[in-house]
């Protein structure tokens, strides 16, 4: 799992994603030819304001651990 943090200044926060998924695309077709692994791109940005993308939140509870939003938010 490739954690890739920003911070959007504006409500892009979904181009944002795209791109930062389409920025690792070959290093995580590499990783998992490598290592015969599944790999995934999960990106974390939220808007100036605080808010963050339901996308997050979904893979948030497909990862393991107990993660909550209002952890990662502080």
């Amino acid at each position: 799992m490739l954690i890739d943090g920003a911070i959007s200044g504006d409500r892009t926060v979904i181009k944002k994603e795209s791109e930062r998924i389409l920025r690792y695309r070959v290093l995580i077709i590499e990783i998992q030819c490598m290592w015969i692994v599944k790999a995934k791109v999960i990106p974390v940005i939220p808007e100036a304001a605080g808010t963050l993308s339901e996308s997050l939140r979904q893979c948030l509870s497909n990862t393991t651990g107990k993660d909550e939003i209002n952890e990662l938010q502080k």
